[in-house]
């Protein structure tokens, strides 16, 4: 057992898929002898040489399209995306033709391509550097969505990604690259499935759903929660697409109660698609109608405002609070 950033599981991450399948190739800007905007791949060309650590041109869509090739004929490339903003240049790629080449050839094409992304706010950055596009992938079927929250599952899943025979976006929080946590690097890869979320705090009150950066926020809301006499129960979902809905099922059944928060906007967001597939699945034992606790339906705020726009500690308990029917400072606030 090692403690590592998140930033350095990631890398291992990297190196241990590189070391373990020849055919394990990256491909992003600035990747290779800079080592990533973020130093993710920092050193990875220097041990394993430009032919596998491939620095592109700036165009997602090229990038893309190399990968879809690279993976057609054997290969498994890892694309990194350098920020969230800048993917819409490939989403044509991603959509159209990455995640539809396993069905439209009747399974004889796969598609092992794993789609790095450094998503979300919280480190006051410009425009286009601090999105959560997440949901429009997790809409196009054939795509796996990932997004951990810390250096452990970063270390583990990155690698199940990759080996994984399905196209994966893999979304990283850039504001935990830097946040530190102890790495297991003989861990038993299995056991890090890539459609499992996990119940972080177990509680009987409240259901707290999370992924990402919001996922320690969300074990901070418990924990504050806790000081009050209420049990809260968080769950890091890790998987966005498919959601393991045997986990969420079984939490609410037994607490009656669901909150969801993220960064992404309300309209349309993960949070929206959680509260109505567990409607319908558990309505004979929910005691409140679910409470989504997100970013707002605005283009992302310059930078200086970002705190703002964020969910954070208060409107995360805000939110366990209108699960249960409480009422509190905010509430007139926010009209509830």
């Amino acid at each position: 057992m090692s403690t590592m950033t998140f930033g350095r599981a990631i890398n291992t991450g990297l190196r241990k898929a590189m070391e373990h399948d020849s055919k394990v190739v990256l491909i992003g800007e600035d990747i290779g002898k800079l080592g990533g905007v973020f130093r993710i791949t920092d050193e990875l060309q220097k041990d394993f040489g430009a032919h596998r650590v491939i620095d592109a041109p700036l165009a997602e869509s090229a990038i893309l399209g190399t990968a879809v090739g690279m993976a057609y004929r054997g290969y498994r490339p890892v694309c990194e995306i350098q920020f969230d903003g800048f993917i819409y240049p490939a989403f044509n790629q991603i959509v159209s033709q990455v995640a539809k080449l396993h069905y439209r050839t009747q399974g004889r094409v796969k598609m092992p391509l794993t789609i790095r992304v450094p998503f979300g706010g919280g480190i006051g950055a410009a425009e286009h550097h601090s999105e959560s596009p997440e949901a429009y992938f997790m809409h196009t079927s054939g795509l796996r969505v990932i997004s951990v929250s810390n250096p452990q599952d970063a270390f583990a899943m990155i690698q199940q990604a990759i080996a994984c025979d399905d196209p994966v976006l893999f979304f990283e929080p850039k504001r935990r690259y830097h946040v530190k946590g102890e790495v297991d690097e003989e861990v038993d890869l299995a056991s890090f499935p890539l459609e499992q979320a996990r119940v972080e705090i177990p509680g009987d009150d409240v259901t707290l759903v999370a992924y990402g950066a919001l996922v320690q926020l969300a074990k901070d809301a418990a924990l504050a929660a806790r000081e009050e006499g209420l049990s809260v129960e968080v769950i890091d979902l890790r998987s966005l697409s498919p959601l393991d809905f045997a986990t969420l099922e079984a939490s609410v059944r037994k607490t009656g109660r669901l909150v969801i928060t993220h960064e992404a906007a309300m309209t349309g967001g993960l949070g929206a698609e959680v509260a109505a597939s567990i409607t319908e699945r558990c309505f004979y034992h929910l005691e409140h109608a679910p409470v989504r606790v997100t970013g707002f339906d605005i283009p992302y705020p310059p930078a200086k405002m970002e705190h703002h726009h964020l969910p954070d500690l208060d409107r995360i308990l805000d939110g366990v609070d209108r699960a249960l029917g409480r009422t509190n400072s905010l509430s007139d606030l926010e009209g509830n």
